[in-house]
Parts: structure tokens; sequence; C-alpha cells
């Protein structure tokens, strides 16, 4: 047998901002979304429409799915669904200009919890990211009119879980299908919204043709292509790179706040972003740094 030939990096590096512009389109199409739709309604009529998508694309797999696939799937779907459920949330309440750059925090989230749970070592460059963030988060809530509010909350909460849902896909899942392992796991966020959708009280809501068209969006351009782009173009880049590639996920949620929405952030928001967006940004540079250096010794010992 032949092994594949990589892409051009070129390639690599194109379809995987291209996630990042569908991802940062998210942001905004939830918030028009959300706006007759409650927010763990809307939730639920995405990922049963990403499911239908993801039972057509696996029809042939299907026979492949076993009871190890399931569970896994859905250990890695409850904090896809969780994810999903505190993100649709905080658009509903903050602009999609805080939500994306609070979103980001994951990066500093993944150290904390492998170290609580794992006792790995944060290091001093994550650590200057944390009280870069805290420091950025004091200027958001006490920059606005409405400070740190529930929107914002749940923002910051669902970086938080969307830490957990990375560490939990790197921690649990094995040499499995991707593609079935995804079906799984939007069936269970499908369920997981369900759920909330009969325990929670719904207001008076109303499927209005730019709801649907929300809902349509995200269904498919962020949840079925984009996962499936990650799946097939992530795997020639390193982690470092790709997470400095998707901290671009809240500058395109910034500029359709600002374009399209008419959000306006005053000049003490716009700093507490930057240092919130710096303070994701600044650990991830480091990592590339010393991956570089690595790269470099590498090659001149092996020529």
């Amino acid at each position: 047998m032949t092994t594949p030939t990589p892409p051009a990096m070129n390639r690599v590096y194109f379809f995987l901002v291209l996630t990042t512009f569908f991802w940062g389109g998210s942001f905004l199409f939830t918030k028009i979304g959300v706006a007759t739709i409650p927010p763990q309604l809307f939730v639920l009529s995405r990922f049963i429409l990403a499911t239908l998508i993801m039972l057509l694309v696996c029809s042939k797999r299907l026979r492949k799915l076993n009871s190890g696939i399931i569970i896994r799937g859905m250990t890695v779907g409850v904090a896809l669904g969780l994810t999903n459920l505190s993100f649709v949330f905080g658009i509903q309440g903050t602009s999609i200009s805080r939500a994306g750059i609070l979103n980001n925090l994951f990066v500093l989230f993944i150290p904390v919890i492998t170290k609580i749970i794992w006792r790995d070592r944060i290091g001093r460059v994550n650590m200057a990211g944390i009280a870069l963030a805290v420091a950025g988060i004091v200027l958001l809530a006490t920059g606005g009119g409405n400070g740190f509010n529930r929107g914002d909350f749940f923002s910051t909460f669902c970086a938080f879980l969307i830490a957990c849902h990375i560490i939990s896909v790197s921690k649990v899942l094995k040499d499995d299908d991707v593609f079935l392992i995804t079906l799984v796991q939007f069936a269970t966020v499908s369920l997981i919204a369900g759920a909330a959708t009969l325990l929670l009280p719904l207001s008076v809501f109303t499927f209005t043709p730019p709801a649907v068209l929300s809902v349509v969006y995200c269904a498919v351009l962020p949840t079925v292509f984009c996962f499936t782009l990650q799946n097939i173009y992530q795997r020639y880049v390193t982690p470092t790179r790709a997470g400095l590639i998707y901290t671009l996920d809240p500058i395109w949620s910034l500029i359709a706040g600002f374009f399209v929405l008419g959000e306006r952030l005053n000049s003490r928001e716009w700093l507490g972003c930057g240092i919130i967006f710096l303070a994701a940004l600044l650990p991830l540079l480091f990592r590339l740094s010393i991956e570089s250096r690595l790269i470099s010794v590498y090659i001149k010992r092996n020529n």
C-alpha cells in the first residue's frame, strides 16, 4: 500500500482558516437565531439537522458502528452538548464581539484543567496569560454599561467547556472512524438539547425566515462542514499552529458584530478585549517559538 501524498501546506492553511471564518460566522447567525428562538431550541434544531446530514454521510459506514464508538462518542458528545448550550446562552446575553473574545480563553483553561486533574505544570507563560486574561475581564466588567453580565459569564464558562471537550477528545477517543464518532457526538448533543428544551421554560417563539436560515447555516457550515475540514486538514499541522489559526475566530466575530450588527465597544472594552486576545495568543506564540527551535535543531542534526 502507498502512503497518501500530503496536501500542499498553503492548501492546509487555507482550509483551516476557512473553518475559522465559518465558526466566526456562527456567532452572527446564532445571535440572529436566538432573537426569535429560545437558545436550547436553537441548539436542538441545529444538531437534529446536523445529525440527519451525518446519517446520510455515514450511511455506508453504519455497519462499523459498535458499542465502543457509541460510548466514546457519547462521552465527548456530552462535553460538546454543554459547550453549545453555554455558547447560545452567552450569545443571547452579550455582544458577539465580547463573546468571541471570551470564548478564546479555552487556550488558558486547558493547562489549568490538566494541572488540577493530572498535576501537569502550568508554566510561567500560561500563568502570565491567565493574569492578563483576568486584567482584561476586569476591564470588560468596568467598561460597559452592563458590566460583566450574564452573557459574558456564559461565554467564559463556554471557554471552560471548550477546553473540557478538547481534553476529552484527546483522552477518550482512540483510532475510531471520525465520521461515526462525529455522528454519535451530534446525536448526543441533540439528546442533551432535547432534555434542556423539556426542562427549561420556553418563551414564546417563532421560526422566522432569518431564524431558519440561521439554523441551517449553523448546522451545515460551522458544524458538519467545518468538523469535516478539521478532521481532514488539522493532522498536517502541529497543535500549536492549529491553535494560532483558530485564534482568528474572535476576529471574524468582531468584524461581523461591527459591520453587520452595528456593535460598538468603548475604549475600555476594546482594551479589555485586546488584552484577553493577547492572553490567549501569548502562550501559543511561546510554544511556537520552542517548536521552531526544536525543529531547527533536529534538521541540523540530521543533515
